[in-house]
């Protein structure tokens, strides 16, 4: 009997905990997708996030911090259980697809290069990283079947 108490007291917290854990994300999203908006509509505050390695127009800002909005965005539905890395990876493909996010994605590599290799953003953006290289090189107009997403680790 104790042993059942146990299990079932188990199960309650690790639920419990998960679903404050997808809550803190889900808050920890909306805070950023604020920030990037009003970054979006103030040149002023967008030359706040302007940590690019060469000089980049204040549209052409406001459109790369669009695609980091998509892409985070893509990102949190991921995190919180929405989207298995598959979809992500599906979800990546036609994101890909768009010059601009290519532009946007090549301007912050730098960026990416402080997240440690153990991470799991750094997981995504080297998939994310492949991803364009395997674009980049398929002599196919399907792009749809381009490249095979990596092996889930949370199944």
């Amino acid at each position: 009997m104790k042993a059942r108490f146990t299990a079932v007291t188990y199960s309650i917290s690790t639920r419990s905990a998960r679903h404050r854990k997808r809550a803190v994300l889900t808050q920890q999203h909306r805070l950023h997708f604020d920030l990037l908006c009003k970054a979006m509509d103030d040149p002023a505050l967008a030359a706040v996030l302007d940590t690019y390695e060469t000089d980049v127009p204040p549209e052409k800002q406001r459109q790369y911090l669009f695609a980091n909005a998509l892409y985070i965005n893509a990102l949190h539905f991921h995190r919180i259980g929405a989207l298995s890395r598959e979809e992500l990876y599906g979800h990546l493909r036609i994101i890909c697809q768009n010059k601009l996010f290519r532009e946007y994605w090549e301007a912050t590599r730098h960026h990416r290069k402080s997240l440690p290799e153990t991470s799991e953003e750094f997981a995504l953006g080297r998939m994310t990283d492949d991803l364009i290289q395997e674009l980049a090189d398929t002599d196919t107009d399907e792009w749809w079947v381009v490249g095979r997403p990596p092996d889930d680790p949370s199944s």
